[in-house]
């Protein structure tokens, strides 16, 4: 028998590198749709299990179907949970975008999450698991530690307060700054386009770059989105494919009828 050695995570070693990953946020939840975008040329999507309705199996479907297109998978679990992280790791996803961490001993458990023994707390089940090809990766479980790529979600003050110590926790490959939960922390609910909330997303990307390790950020405005690139920032998402959709759809239907335009909210989508 053959065997398969498809184990590099080249999305993480492009960020160490410091190439800029240009990338696509897939919240529709759907194979179908995520491998129509996955050949559109971006360099990594985004499978959202926070805020789309995405479920272990619906996350698999959309690993698969993304596998045969130059594009890396990247995974949100709906929290830092080490049994769904587990559980999603071992569906194929190397590389993970944690959201809501606002401290060191926070990143600290996300890491521990996606590593096996002794180095972290991952289950052992390869023989299971497609994350190993049902253990036809020669040797994954001592090369699977290397490959996971952990992005932590810094989205309040807190995590804001906490970022250099978030960022020299060993393990965590990059932070990526969340606009719409940081401005609501912040007292503009609603408002991620507010002068404040701009000035602290600079300085916190600022921040991450300084340290070494990867900043990233969602941005549907190409102006705003190069500010950030041009910043330093390397893994960075400029679009959602929900809303690509509907804004497609309304503007194709007022074509034709008296439609009220939607009115798009300024921000990060």
């Amino acid at each position: 028998m053959q065997s398969m050695d498809i184990l590099t995570n080249t999305f993480k070693q492009a960020l160490r590198d410091r190439q800029p990953q240009i990338g696509l946020w897939a919240g529709l939840a759907s194979a179908y749709t995520s491998e129509i975008v996955a050949g559109a040329g971006f360099d990594w999507l985004l499978i959202d299990g926070e805020h789309a309705p995405n479920t272990l199996q619906t996350t698999l479907s959309q690993l698969q179907s993304v596998a045969a297109y130059p594009v890396a998978p990247v995974v949100r679990p709906a929290w830092n949970d080490p049994v769904q992280i587990k559980q999603i790791l071992d569906t194929g996803a190397q590389t993970l975008l944690v959201p809501m961490i606002q401290s060191a001993e926070e990143a600290a458990a996300a890491v521990a999450a996606v590593r096996y023994p002794p180095a972290g707390i991952r289950g052992v089940g390869s023989a299971l698991a497609r994350s190993s090809r049902w253990n036809r990766i020669p040797n994954y479980l001592e090369r699977a530690n290397d490959q996971m790529c952990v992005l932590v979600q810094i989205e309040t003050p807190a995590g804001i307060d906490a970022l250099d110590e978030i960022l020299a926790v060993d393990g965590v490959d990059g932070a990526f700054i969340g606009p719409a939960d940081l401005s609501a922390g912040m007292g503009y609910l609603g408002q991620p386009e507010h002068p404040e909330v701009l000035k602290t997303i600079d300085e916190a990307i600022t921040r991450i770059v300084r340290s070494g390790k990867a900043a990233g950020i969602l941005h549907s405005g190409v102006a705003q989105a190069k500010h950030y690139l041009a910043l330093g920032a390397t893994f960075v998402a400029v679009g959602v494919d929900a809303v690509l959709l509907a804004r497609a759809a309304e503007k194709l239907a007022g074509e034709f009828k008296d439609t009220k335009a939607i009115q798009s909210g300024a921000g990060p989508y």
